[in-house]
């Protein structure tokens, strides 16, 4: 709509803003129509109509097989539109259309913002099933009656409420039409149905609604004269109401179609099962970052108990071994404290790696400059955990095998992606490696643990080879599908 409005018209943002308000909420105007919405604008010249925007019912069979929008229309053809942009009023008269063997009628709603007439909706009706209307349909149609009047006069949308269509009750989910001062006119089926559920025990009609759903609902305290008015639709609001067995949602629209209000629509929706489900996901997900916490101290608990007992150890062997056990437990815990922040098993790898860089850094603390270059980005956890101790692993083997005794020196862990492949090298200024060194069978247990978790768990390619001019440099090659946030 955007580009069509720009490139046909002279309207102005606000005046763009205010039709992409109205297109959000007409998809009730069309149901409770039974009709097909077009809207028609001026061009710049006044010589042709665009249509910007195109809404079919979900109550009743459309009028338009193709679509209309970007369609151009010669003032003159459409008398109908050119009355109601002139003279700024609803026309109706005329004779229906037929297309395609099928009698349309034809009805123009000038679209008004600020005394100013932006363009026109034509609401088109197929009456090929045409059928003596229900008490239902006669509610419908008197309901989209009143807000056209309030299109026509400016009076709707209602700019300073925000409404989320997607989740909004529509029409069909159950639909209430109050008198002026809140007494129930006609309810739905649905609507029925909905506070039956809250607990209501007889009918609907007769009763204030306001009163009667805060009644309903349990004690809010200075809540219930909120509740009270906003279910009586004294103001355009959404609100949800839990009582009984159930959860309903509220949404108010007052109808003001000659500037007075004469009542007003109600819409609900029952979200009781939808409720349900949110609150056994949230239950779920807390479940699992507790789980996730405890493993954490669990690990943190055996890498103390391996602390302690590396201090009893005579044999240096032993104790380097079990300092070493000490960070590959400790790199799990960091990736399940990380996990057990999240809402999801997903983690942002570049916190994890910085911590594990430090971690093992320990080792040779003032002599190995070691740190982070590019992003990892956000990983899952089945590919972070391996992760972390291929990292741990790599580093550790890079400081305690890559520099002599008090040798200094850097150390650099890069990560790009390219595509939906994690690219990770650690590279060090050290020593280099032996001659003759076969990365892909010699090694100690470190390097068998990183060929095990690379190839095996991750999917993924290692490689060792002698730096350009020194050092080490390590390859790892691993799947990473791209993820929605980075």
């Amino acid at each position: 709509m955007n580009d069509l409005v720009r490139q046909h018209t002279d309207l102005g943002t606000p005046d763009l803003e205010w039709l992409h308000l109205l297109v959000s909420e007409w998809q009730l105007l069309s149901d409770l129509s039974f009709a097909d919405l077009v809207l028609w604008v001026p061009t710049r010249d006044g010589a042709r109509y665009v249509s910007v925007a195109q809404m079919r019912p979900n109550t009743g069979p459309t009028s338009y097989q193709d679509d209309m929008v970007g369609h151009l229309v010669p003032r003159g053809r459409r008398p109908m539109l050119d009355a109601a942009l002139d003279e700024g009023r609803i026309v109706r008269e005329g004779d229906p259309e037929w297309r395609e063997e099928v009698p349309v009628r034809v009805e123009s709603i000038p679209v008004r913002r600020e005394g100013r007439v932006l363009g026109v909706i034509a609401r088109n009706t197929n009456l090929l099933t045409v059928r003596t209307p229900s008490r239902l349909e006669l509610t419908y149609l008197q309901s989209a009656s009143d807000l056209a009047q309030m299109i026509a006069a400016g009076s709707f949308p209602f700019p300073a409420e925000q409404v989320d269509m997607d989740a909004s009750p529509r029409a069909g989910d159950g639909l209430i039409r109050l008198d002026a001062d809140g007494i129930v006119q006609y309810a739905s089926p649905n609507a029925l149905s909905a506070y039956h559920r809250l607990g209501l025990a007889t009918d609907l009609v007769g009763l204030h609604l306001g009163q009667t759903t805060a009644d309903l609902a349990p004690s809010r305290g200075p809540v219930d004269e909120a509740l009270v008015k906003l279910a009586s639709g004294w103001a355009p609001r959404e609100t949800e109401v839990e009582g009984g067995d159930g959860v309903i949602q509220l949404r108010a629209i007052p109808l003001k179609p000659k500037g007075t209000r004469i009542g007003s629509l109600v819409l609900l929706r029952d979200v009781t099962e939808l409720r349900r489900r949110e609150r056994e996901l949230i239950t779920k997900d807390a479940t699992i970052r507790e789980i996730h916490h405890r493993v954490k101290n669990n690990l943190q608990t055996v890498a103390a108990l391996l602390r302690l007992q590396a201090r009893r150890m005579d044999s240096d062997k032993a104790r380097g071994a079990l300092e070493e056990a000490v960070r590959r437990v400790g790199s799990i815990a960091i990736v399940h404290e990380t996990l057990s922040q999240n809402l999801d098993e997903r983690v942002q790898f570049d916190d994890i790696a910085d911590r594990v860089i430090a971690m093992v850094a320990e080792l040779s603390p003032g002599r190995v400059a070691a740190a982070r270059r590019g992003r990892f980005g956000i990983l899952t956890a089945e590919t972070a955990t391996p992760l972390s101790m291929v990292l741990t692993e790599l580093v550790q083997n890079a400081l305690e095998h890559g520099f002599g005794p008090g040798q200094r020196g850097e150390l650099a862990v890069t990560a790009e992606r390219v595509g939906e492949r994690l690219l990770v090298t650690v590279e060090d200024d050290g020593r280099g490696l032996p001659e003759g060194f076969d990365p892909q069978r010699a090694g100690n247990l470190g390097l068998q643990i990183v060929r095990t978790l690379v190839v095996g768990e991750l999917g993924g390619t290692f490689d060792m080879r002698s730096g350009e001019t020194s050092g080490t440099r390590v390859l790892l090659d691993i799947p990473a599908p791209a993820t929605t946030k980075q």
